[in-house]
């Protein structure tokens, strides 16, 4: 831990995610590589799925795939699976196994916040518009799945490249959701008493 509270794996994290929002704010947005993410993960866990894959297109202005099946996963795998920090994490695996330990291990968590806050900013532009693939299965739905898997994804990212135990994270990623439907209890309750007394 740093004197200021922070871990340095932490800290990595913040600026690669920093860096990120200064190049999405700054600089021209690099849509195509975005939209390639996008229709790789699609196929991805189409063939996951045993779909068949075939014309998958980029371009400047969108991209396809087309698959021989479908489904709730498969329609919204997108928006909640980063396919860059997925990709790293692959290449530090990988990477693993010709040198222990990886080296340069600031630089993985640094590309860890990089690469998910690309895909956290091109996700929440995406989902401002309105979406064939989110409105297939309800938005309601869509949203809450795309929501609870991006939140318990990073946490597992992180795991990944630092020596965070994983049982740590489950941990604190379950007692945390416990206290916020505790809350969430609550309030249902004082909104209750107030609605009673009206």
């Amino acid at each position: 831990m740093t004197s200021d509270g922070f871990s340095p794996d932490l800290l990595w994290f913040l600026v690669g995610m920093g860096t990120w929002m200064i190049l999405w704010c700054f600089f021209r947005r690099p849509f195509r590589l975005y939209v390639f993410g996008h229709e790789m993960t699609h196929a991805l866990f189409g063939l996951l799925f045993l779909a068949r894959v075939r014309n998958l297109k980029v371009t400047t202005r969108g991209g396809s795939v087309v698959l021989s099946k479908d489904n709730i996963i498969i329609t919204l795998a997108p928006y909640f699976f980063p396919f860059y920090t997925v990709l790293v994490l692959l290449i530090h695996w990988i990477t693993g196994f010709f040198f222990s330990p990886v080296p340069c291990h600031p630089v993985w968590t640094f590309l860890v916040g990089f690469t998910w806050t690309f895909h956290l900013c091109f996700t929440i532009q995406s989902l401002t518009i309105s979406q064939p693939d989110c409105k297939q299965y309800g938005y309601i739905l869509s949203y809450t799945l795309i929501f609870l898997v991006n939140v318990a994804s990073i946490g597992f990212f992180l795991v990944c490249v630092t020596d965070i135990p994983l049982g740590f994270y489950w941990n604190k990623l379950y007692c945390l959701t416990q206290y916020v439907y505790y809350m969430i209890y609550r309030y249902g309750l004082w909104i209750a008493d107030k609605y009673q007394k009206t």
